[in-house]
């Protein structure tokens, strides 16, 4: 497995994050790469690698599961498909007390949020077809790993050859809980304490709904 993490430094925007990635990757030749990008934040970061490998660009629809009443909190994360991928900390949840009925309430509303986001910015198209493919999962930045987990729990059922992950910024203790199980995980900055991912960019503006719909069309 490939590790390739610069230790310290700021990013100036998550397009040149994207850049700067493209460049480690290429080096790997992968064979038949596909760009998967968790949104929104993720999108920027992947249209630039995609269009560096000549790659078709796709979305991995993910959203974080929330405690109850404090959506600051992450208690887990839900990742789209026909079986949905649910990964929910038990210690968090039985710390915080939630009950099955309040976990599926929240689950219910964020899966209502992952179709919304499709019909926003796929627009009916088809998924990618990542059977056999080298998949290549790309987001701004990793916090807790939550999300990620779920994606690519998501991700193997759709078996995949190899599974590649390229962020711009996780703390450096996240690798060995999270990837033991892809294949090579390219990462800029790995600060020892990540307070928040946005810390490490210069320019980490909000990215809009219509910026990741105009993302993905110029890269189609």
């Amino acid at each position: 497995m490939t590790l390739s993490i610069m230790e310290r430094g700021e990013l100036e925007n998550r397009h040149s994050a994207g850049k700067a990635l493209a460049i480690r990757l290429l080096e790997k030749n992968y064979v038949k790469p596909v760009v998967l990008a968790l949104p929104r934040g993720g999108v920027p970061v992947a249209v630039e690698i995609a269009t560096a490998l000549h790659a078709p660009l796709d979305l991995l629809l993910v959203r974080k599961i929330a405690v109850p009443g404090h959506p600051e909190v992450a208690l887990g994360a839900i990742s789209d498909g026909e079986s949905p991928e649910l990964i929910i900390n038990e210690v968090m949840r039985t710390s915080c007390d939630i009950s099955d009925a309040a976990l599926k309430q929240v689950e219910t509303r964020e899966l209502a949020e992952i179709e919304r986001r499709r019909e926003k910015y796929l627009q009916g198209r088809d998924p990618v077809p990542v059977e056999g493919c080298t998949a290549i999962v790309v987001d701004d930045g990793i916090a807790t790993g939550a999300t990620m987990r779920a994606a690519l729990a998501g991700l193997r059922r759709r078996k995949p050859a190899r599974i590649i992950v390229a962020v711009g910024v996780a703390p450096l203790d996240v690798f060995d809980q999270l990837f033991s199980q892809v294949d090579d995980v390219f990462c800029l900055v790995t600060p020892e304490i990540l307070h928040a991912v946005g810390f490490h960019y210069r320019n980490f503006d909000q990215v809009s709904d219509a910026e990741v719909r105009d993302l993905l069309g110029t890269a189609a």
